[in-house]
């Protein structure tokens, strides 16, 4: 746990108190802070006061002794209208603000060399923090990895030199972190997700260029140019005089890193050199992958890790649970869960890089369905839609792509293995790609692939992926 000192001797609200509500608590109790919990949710004010807090419904409660408002990121900030809490903050001139807040004051006041790593983009951004963390484990470093990934960033250890924090952060986190200073900041990607908390994508964008507008001096700004909201943020980055690292998988680069025929490559003053490898790794198989792998690498490079380094890493990934994670094999047939992929554009990531894919799709539908993965059609041999969006989808499949609404996940991975099977194809992939939510059906997309995982390895004759 990090304490938070920054508060100490003051008293502080905490609203929303699921995993990084409860973690905010306790470190800020252990930083010496006087601590008000609360939450909508009776259940989670009751495991609040079963921890030794205070609760309290700020409703009833003055405002005026509180130093500031700890939000959750699930709690609306802005859009579709501040949640009740942030205008009661606002109306007492209290500032609102998120864990990852915390965390960057505790770093500036006791380890601001220590390097902290963060990372965010519309797409990518697990993998690619799960792999910058493999990384520089592999590098030597005492690597503490959290944020949106899955640890509350207060869960972890405190900031020190030889410690590196990598952090995945969401748009709702950054929104909330005024002060966010990272000493290498990673913009992957921007394209539209999440307008129901912004507003419009320009503000989306807006709030994405914050990570890495404002990396500290001496810093790294990593940026993924293949879009154009992207390209945009870095040309205001180098006006600003910002290190500027572009990062392409679609173009050669003048000056930044591209890939290039299965290769990292690094461009500068005219001068280019192969960083490193992909051929063969499987856990970074995809274009999208070669975007995460190239921003990985151009982190671990801002932190003086070698080459040979950086290609033992790149090689001993072992991937990301839900995202492209191969969970078995059954003569040539592959079942490949990407419950991950829980929007069109994430989807197509994973559509792109198999050609006969017998398809599972469905969930909670979000805003432009699966229009824009039209272009990837050909490589379906059949889709099985589910939950709620099946009759959507299948109205835009057509005639297009055979399918069927299977409805229910054990039954789409019973005819999609039967189906992959008797199709004779020498690399038929079994592919969970929802391209929706799970809230339909699942609490979370991790219990979805962890169903299909199971549902595939009970499968006859299904053996791991070595």
């Amino acid at each position: 746990m990090i304490p938070v000192t920054s508060f100490a001797g003051k008293t502080v609200a905490v609203f929303g108190l699921g995993g990084s509500g409860l973690a905010s608590c306790h470190a800020l109790k252990a930083g010496g802070a006087e601590v008000i919990a609360a939450d909508d949710n009776a259940e989670n004010v009751a495991k609040a006061a079963q921890a030794g807090f205070i609760t309290a419904d700020l409703h009833n409660v003055s405002w005026a002794n509180f130093a500031a408002l700890v939000l959750a990121p699930g709690v609306p900030l802005t859009h579709p209208a501040p949640h009740w809490s942030v205008l009661k903050a606002r109306e007492a001139g209290v500032e609102v603000i998120g864990d990852i807040e915390l965390f960057c004051r505790e770093r500036r006041r006791h380890a601001p060399d220590a390097p902290f790593v963060a990372i965010t983009g519309t797409n990518g951004k697990s993998t690619t923090t799960a792999l910058i963390a493999h990384l520089t484990k592999v590098a030597g470093y005492d690597t503490q990895m959290g944020g949106n990934i899955g640890t509350a960033i207060l869960s972890l250890e405190s900031p020190r030199m030889g410690r590196v924090h990598v952090i995945e952060m969401s748009s709702y986190q950054i929104d909330l972190t005024p002060s966010l200073d990272p000493s290498v900041g990673i913009l992957l990607n921007v394209s539209e997700d999440h307008i129901d908390r912004h507003g419009t994508i320009g503000h989306y964008a807006a709030v994405k260029e914050r990570l890495v507008a404002g990396v500290q001096g001496g810093g790294t700004s990593i940026v993924g140019v293949d879009d154009g909201y992207c390209r945009d943020v870095a040309d205001r980055l180098d006006r600003a005089g910002k290190n500027v690292v572009r990062i392409s998988v679609k173009n050669p680069l003048a000056s930044g890193i591209y890939f290039e025929h299965g290769n990292i490559v690094r461009a500068s003053g005219g001068a280019r050199s192969e960083v490193a490898a992909l051929g063969g790794i499987g856990s970074l198989r995809g274009l999208h992958n070669a975007q995460n792998a190239a921003c990985a690498a151009a982190a671990a490079l801002a932190m003086g890790i070698s080459q040979d380094v950086l290609q033992n890493g790149l090689r001993s990934f072992p991937g990301l649970a839900h995202r492209m994670e191969q969970v078995g094999r059954r003569g040539n047939v592959l079942f490949v869960n990407d419950s991950k992929g829980t929007n069109a554009d994430a989807t197509a990531h994973a559509l792109s890089s198999f050609s006969d894919i017998f398809w599972i799709a469905g969930g909670k539908p979000k805003a432009g369905g699966i229009t824009s993965l039209t272009s990837f059609f050909p490589r379906i041999r059949k889709a099985y839609l589910i939950g709620e969006a099946a009759q959507e989808f299948s109205g835009t499949l057509g005639t297009q792509v055979p399918h069927e609404i299977s409805q229910t996940l054990d039954v789409a991975v019973e005819h999609a293995a039967r189906d992959a099977e008797a199709s004779g194809l020498t690399d038929a992939v079994v592919l969970l790609s929802p391209a929706c939510a799970s809230f339909d059906q699942y609490r979370n997309f991790e219990i979805r692939g962890t169903k299909f995982r199971d549902l595939v390895q009970a499968l006859p004759g299904v053996k791991p992926v070595v």
